[in-house]
């Protein structure tokens, strides 16, 4: 028997067997979503490439909120469903995740060159078995996990994107471009997903807005007004993964994923300057370590995960 897996973005699909709750990695297969009209015409291509092999069980992470069987994507049209799911590929059980989800299953196993620590704390700090995703990319989420006693994991679906901002990241973010530049950062997720470096680089500059990789080139090249829109970035983000500390309490770590994750790996000086600005409660993020994801396929090992 074997295991469907798919972590599906608004870019991309990219699907897997599992056998003996391994992925075998000659299967992984990676599939543009503007070639396909659904995800189901997906699925169907990738068994016929894959010789119709008889599915015990499918595991969806999908880059958008899920509920009650039922999931859409956030940055394309299309619809998932575990029924119809389970009808197309003959499985038995089918789940339906969100993409952080997945992730949050993954944390326990990432190791070696899957993750890389960022900040490093003291070894005897308090535990807690609680850990948080903090996913910046196309867009943004975050997802709760916690370790119970006998190894068994828990992850927590939340849409953190859709949140207001704090008042103390709206008011360091007005002092940066005014008042009048501020309606575009109405949320969590448009002001720290890519399109937001590109809106808030557009703000400093009073500039066109250019996409976020090219805001990054531009940084990575020495461009001056790239590299202040950059640092004022990783400070935001500082003082927002300081909010999400002390709401979540992660003391065995925050993990960041995504694109725009990467990149703020080059600049945890102008992180932490966020991330420990406020002396009030200040002991929560000092005991915090944060990692960065770099593993492709956690996701995928997420969703074998939450079908274990």
């Amino acid at each position: 028997m074997a295991m469907l897996l798919a972590d599906v973005g608004g870019t991309n699909a990219r699907l897997a067997i599992a056998r003996n709750q391994a992925i075998d990695a000659q299967t992984v297969t990676r599939f543009r979503g503007d070639d396909f009209a659904s995800f189901d015409d997906v699925v169907r291509q990738y068994l016929q490439e894959q010789d119709q092999p008889r599915i015990s069980s499918v595991c969806i992470a999908v880059a958008g909120p899920v509920s009650g069987g039922k999931a859409e994507l956030t940055n394309r049209d299309w619809d998932f469903d575990e029924d119809r799911l389970a009808r197309l590929t003959d499985a038995d059980r089918v789940r339906l995740i969100n993409d952080l989800t997945a992730l949050g299953y993954a944390t326990p196993a990432l190791h070696g060159d899957g993750v890389s620590v960022l900040r490093r704390v003291p070894d005897d700090r308090p535990h807690n078995g609680q850990a948080l995703v903090v996913g910046l990319g196309t867009g943004f989420n975050v997802c709760a996990v916690r370790v119970l006693p006998g190894g068994t994991i828990t992850a927590l679906e939340a849409e953190e994107g859709h949140t207001f901002l704090p008042s103390n990241i709206h008011a360091r973010l007005q002092a940066a471009v005014g008042a009048e530049a501020m309606a575009g950062f109405f949320s969590t997720e448009e002001t720290f997903a890519g399109r937001g470096l590109s809106r808030l680089h557009a703000a400093l500059t009073g500039t066109d807005p250019i996409p976020g990789e090219q805001v990054a080139t531009a940084a990575a090249a020495g461009d001056s007004a790239a590299v202040a829109t950059y640092d004022l970035f990783a400070e935001l983000v500082g003082l927002l993964c300081r909010e999400l500390a002390l709401r979540f309490m992660p003391l065995e770590g925050m993990f960041l994923a995504g694109s725009v994750g990467r990149s703020i790996a080059d600049r945890m000086e102008r992180f932490e300057a966020g991330f420990l600005a406020e002396p009030y409660m200040r002991q929560i993020p000092e005991n915090t370590p944060i990692f960065l994801i770099r593993d492709d396929m956690a996701a995928l090992h997420g969703c074998l995960a939450a079908l274990s």
